[in-house]
């Protein structure tokens, strides 16, 4: 029985070692020397400060949580506050759940109006719901496409250069086939900082 208990803890102790240490440093170090820049997070930066993250979304609003109209705006997040990423995760309210028809409602009125968009106009999906994470740095063309000209505005560009500037951002569906194209908020943003 002695016999056992040590073998156990040997083989406890090594498998410790092996799996707790040495392969996450081997797959940090490959990480490293492949994908750095991801494994790092993906970190933004503007003028060599950290601005943000290509992979997790955030929010463009003023300090009373108000969204900005000079900026393109996220889908929702129910992660934390909006896009916490110690917090990823969906609201997990089911179709049929009256808080999430009425948020989503609630949520297809705002965005008519904070974009200036008819009673009848019709709001894309990802305007309205949260991803699973919770943290989605894209929008749907169709979203930017809706966005644009009250960013327009906001800023007194001409319609036609923003349009352009969401058209030159557009990022193909993956694989060629999966879900729809999409426009990653920040990078979109940062460029529309550059022109004015």
């Amino acid at each position: 029985m002695r016999r056992q208990l040590v073998t156990g803890l040997l083989v406890t102790i090594a498998l410790t070692v092996l799996l707790g240490l040495v392969y996450p440093l081997v797959i940090t170090g490959i990480s490293q020397l492949a994908l750095s820049s991801r494994a790092n997070g993906s970190l933004v930066k503007v003028g060599g400060r950290v601005v943000g993250s290509a992979l997790i979304g955030q929010n463009f609003t003023d300090a009373k949580g108000n969204p900005l109209p000079r900026y393109f705006q996220p889908r929702p997040s129910a992660a934390g506050n909006g896009y916490d990423a110690t917090a990823s995760g969906a609201s997990n309210l089911g179709p049929s759940n009256t808080t999430l028809i009425n948020s989503v409602a609630a949520r297809v009125v705002a965005y008519r109006a904070f974009n200036g968009l008819g009673p009848r106009d019709a709001v894309p999906a990802d305007a309205v719901t949260s991803s699973g994470s919770g943290l989605d740095p894209d929008i749907s063309e169709a979203n930017a496409l809706d966005q644009a000209p009250r960013v327009a505005r906001a800023r007194r560009l001409p319609l036609p250069t923003v349009l352009a500037l969401v058209h030159s951002h557009v990022e193909a569906r993956p694989r060629g086939i999966l879900g729809e194209q999409t426009v990653n908020v920040l990078d979109l943003n940062i460029a529309l900082d550059r022109i004015g």
